[in-house]
Parts: C-alpha cells; sequence; structure tokens
C-alpha cells in the first residue's frame, strides 16, 4: 500500500507524521511526506521520501518579529488565500501520484481531500486537539484571524461554530472551488466540513485530550509519538550530572519576546535551580557566561524529560504530550491556537500550571515554577504519566492499512 501523509506547518505539525511514517514502514506500507521544505535533511536521514511544499516556514515564524505583516487588507488576504489553495493542488496532486490513501493533518488540508476524491482514493483527516473539531461541548478555537468580527460575549457554541464554518468559506471556498471545477468535480458548499470529513481522527491521547463528544462522530487514535532512541549529546549529559535536576525551558518553533532566555534563567536561579533553554527557532540566546545554565539545539524530549525538575514551554500538543509521557511538572505559556487548551488541559488535570496572561518575567517564571514543584503537582505528574498510551501511531497506521481497497 502507498500512502501519502500531508501537512502544512512547524515540527509540532509534522513530527506526528514521521511517527505514523515510520509505522507504517513497519506494516510494509510505502509511504511518502508533503510537508515545508524545512524538514527536508530531516525525511532523508530517516530515509523517508519527501516532497515539499511552499516556503520556509522558519523564516515566517521565527525571531522575535513577523515576517507578515499585522494588518493586511481583505485583498492581500484573498490573494494569500488563492496563492496557498494553488500552491497545494499543484504540488499534493503530484506527490499524490500512485498513491492509495492520503492522509492530511492540520486544518489547512484544503487540496488533499479533492484530489483524493478525483483519483478515488480514501482521505483522512487528523487533528492533534479536540477542539480543532466541531462540538456543542466546545467553541473553536481563536485563530485572531485580521480583519474578523468578534462574536457576541453572548453568543452560544454552535453558534460560534456556525460562525467559523462561514469563515471558511468566505476565505478559502471561491479558490477551492475554481481548482474543483478544473478538476470536473461539483463545488463544495461547507468548506470546513470538506477539509475535517464526517468522521475525522483524534491523534490525542484520551488522558490529556478526551475527545467530549459522540465516540461515533470522532476516531480517537492517541497520540502519534515518535519513537525516538537519540542519545543526549555529551555536552547535555556531564552538565545533568553535574548537579541537581534543572528546569527546561522550550519556545519550540514559536517567536519568543525580547529578553526571554534572561528572564527564564533568571527565574530558575531565584529558585536555587540551573536551566536548559532550547534555543529554537527563536535562537533564544542571552550574554550570560553563568555555569548554571545550558544553551541546547533540537534534543530528544523523552530522553531529557524524566531527568529534569520540571518543563517550561509554549504548550504544542507535542511537547506537552511527552513532559506528560515522561511524569515531569509542566509550565505551559501559551501564546496561539490550541496551545491555550494545552495550558488549560495541564492545569485542569493537575500535572502543572498555566502561566497567567502576558508576556513571561524573570518573577512570573518563577512563580509559576515554585507552585509546579509543589509535591501535589509532581505526584499528579508522576501518576498521569502510567496512563497516558504510547500506541496512538501503531492504532493509526494499522487503520490506514484497513482502507486499502
Amino acid at each position: 500500500m502507498r500512502v501519502l501523509l500531508s501537512t502544512i506547518g512547524s515540527r509540532g505539525d509534522v513530527q506526528p507524521l514521521v511517527a505514523l511514517a515510520l509505522e507504517l514502514k513497519s506494516l510494509d506500507a510505502e509511504v511518502r511526506v508533503c510537508a515545508p521544505p524545512d524538514f527536508g535533511e530531516w525525511m532523508a536521514r530517516l530515509g523517508v521520501p519527501f516532497v515539499p511544499i511552499g516556503p520556509e516556514l522558519r523564516s515566517l515564524t521565527a525571531g522575535t518579529t513577523p515576517a507578515i505583516p499585522a494588518r493586511s487588507s481583505p485583498e492581500q488576504l484573498k490573494k494569500m488565500a488563492e496563492d496557498s489553495v494553488a500552491t497545494q493542488f499543484a504540488t499534493i496532486a503530484k506527490a499524490a501520484e500512485g498513491c492509495d490513501a492520503i492522509v492530511g493533518a492540520t486544518a489547512l488540508q484544503l487540496a488533499a481531500p479533492s484530489i483524493a476524491e478525483r483519483m478515488g482514493i480514501p482521505y483522512v483527516f487528523a487533528a492533534y486537539c479536540p477542539r480543532v473539531l466541531p462540538s456543542p461541548r466546545h467553541p473553536p478555537i481563536p485563530l485572531g484571524t485580521r480583519g474578523e468580527t468578534s462574536a457576541p460575549a453572548t453568543a452560544d457554541n454552535a453558534e460560534l461554530w456556525a460562525r467559523d464554518a462561514e469563515r471558511w468559506n468566505a476565505t478559502w471556498g471561491g479558490a477551492l472551488n475554481a481548482h474543483r471545477a478544473a478538476l470536473g468535480l461539483e463545488p463544495v458548499s461547507a468548506v470546513r466540513d470538506h477539509v475535517l470529513t464526517s468522521r475525522p481522527w483524534l491523534a490525542a491521547d484520551p488522558t490529556l485530550a478526551p475527545w467530549p463528544g459522540d465516540e461515533g462522530t470522532v476516531f480517537q487514535t492517541g497520540a502519534w509519538i515518535l519513537r525516538d532512541e537519540r542519545p543526549l549529546s555529551p555536552q547535555l549529559e556531564r552538565f545533568l550530572e553535574a548537579g541537581d535536576a534543572p528546569v527546561y525551558f522550550g519556545f519550540g518553533s514559536m517567536r519568543a519576546p525580547e529578553g526571554l532566555a534572561a528572564a527564564m534563567i533568571a527565574s530558575a536561579r531565584a529558585l536555587g535551580r540551573r536551566a536548559i533553554v532550547s534555543r529554537g527557532w527563536a535562537e533564544l540566546s542571552v550574554d550570560d557566561a553563568g555555569d548554571d545554565w545550558l544553551a541546547i539545539g533540537e534534543v530528544n524530549q523523552l530522553a531529557l524529560f524524566p531527568r529534569v525538575a520540571a518543563a517550561v514551554h509554549h504548550g504544542g500538543a507535542g511537547t506537552t504530550t511527552a513532559a506528560a509521557l515522561s511524569g515531569v511538572p509542566q509550565v505551559v505559556v501559551p501564546q496561539m491556537y490550541d496551545q491555550h487548551y494545552w495550558a488549560e488541559r495541564v492545569d485542569a488535570l493537575g500535572i502543572g500550571v498555566r502561566h497567567a496572561p502576558g508576556a513571561p518575567t524573570a518573577e512570573s517564571l518563577r512563580d509559576a515554577i515554585a507552585e509546579a514543584l509543589g509535591r501535589d503537582v509532581v505526584e499528579r505528574a508522576r501518576g498521569v504519566a502510567t496512563v497516558v498510551r504510547r500506541d496512538g501511531a501503531l492504532v493509526a497506521a494499522r487503520r490506514v492499512m484497513s482502507l486499502r481497497r
């Protein structure tokens, strides 16, 4: 069986698909991944055929200032939508040649379902967070779309989801249906439902992120966790062995406010702790030659997290799950999209602390870490670690293989 796995996003979007790809390969499937060009070298090292799509994302999201203007005109937004849809149809159509199924992850899979329909092959949409998927039991994730009007404070979930569907149609409907017409396909009237499908998959752990609705509407596989066997670097090993467990700080591929790295180190010092700072795409750094902190690059979190006192992070689905699996208390500093959901879940489960709204400071991080290091939180984090599932990617791979016609 030949399967195309498609996503447009940062490492947090791509890594779960890599986990699925490797499980599919273990079941003798042929797999290729379509993702931003940032990940081409990684795929080559893993031996996974790769098709790049769109621009490099690191140049758009790294640093402290956005590459895309904070305000864009309706004409600019329309042009951006048209260009994105055109790129997806051209790239994914070529990448899917000869495939028996397409699995798309993240909500920007605007071309993949139409291409699968034209080819007569199955298409699966997978979300990494329950709140991506419509349900009367929760509201949509606020996207912060520039120029959109806010819903009334009295709006219920049904009204909020209806407004969400209208935004999908207004933003993507014209470009999507133009390309569908070129393929000889009928227009779609509900873009969101077309992309998410009538029975999407939820690639999230049921303890950390339970689906709140009818089980028959969503197939929850568990999180797609990459089996990472890379050792920690000798430098990192020496640092870990040189003293008490440090506090880990990392914002992944997120943009970071000025001075964040210095605030991180200062907060750990205020608690008598050492610090590990993951540079991330923001290239976090600070002019400080102290021997009580270490800056690192990309790392095997499942090897590192069991050896730290706490993990302070942005609230990406993958980092939250890795910390939960490791039984380490968390401090989540959410910035956008589903990160607020993961911060809420960490707080509700009692396995960590949601940082207060606003830019983190040395004082606010200190207070949040101190709370996370409390005995009750530490014990709860260790307890939840015993029930978080590790087989989500294998469950999904087996279900993909059952799609063969």
